[in-house]
């Protein structure tokens, strides 16, 4: 990831390293990221907040975080390939829990993992595979 600006937060930012919402007065960085180890025509550079000095992570990478589990996102389907399956491609609308359209996304064969994005931006937020 590449630093981009440093700022302190307004309380709206959703964090990418601990998966909450910003706290106002945070430090926060918006850097640009790419949520794909290999380079190909699906692994776009988008901005992400994170903090600036760090933090612990999510505190279970088990489960949703409840914050950022609910519409309206974006929820984009990949193969083990890391190509993109558009014809799963699903929109969450506002105040929907996300969990339900995930379960049945990543039950479909051949969804390996689903990326969950903004609705608006269709910034990157998190990933969520299978168990």
């Amino acid at each position: 990831a590449d630093l981009a600006t440093l700022r302190d937060a307004e309380g709206w930012e959703p964090l990418r390293c601990c998966l909450r919402i910003a706290e106002p007065g945070d430090q926060v960085s918006l850097v640009a990221y790419r949520p794909f180890g290999d380079p190909s025509p699906w692994s776009e550079v988008g901005p992400v907040f994170v903090h600036t000095a760090g933090c612990p992570g999510h505190d279970d990478p088990a489960r949703l975080p409840q914050r950022l589990r609910t519409g309206p996102r974006i929820l984009r389907t990949y193969h083990a390939d890391g190509s993109m399956d558009y014809a799963d491609i699903t929109l969450v609308p506002e105040g929907e829990d996300i969990e339900p359209a995930l379960t049945d996304l990543l039950s479909r064969p051949g969804v390996e993992f689903v990326h969950v994005r903004s609705s608006m931006a269709q910034c990157f937020t998190y990933e969520v595979r299978s168990a």
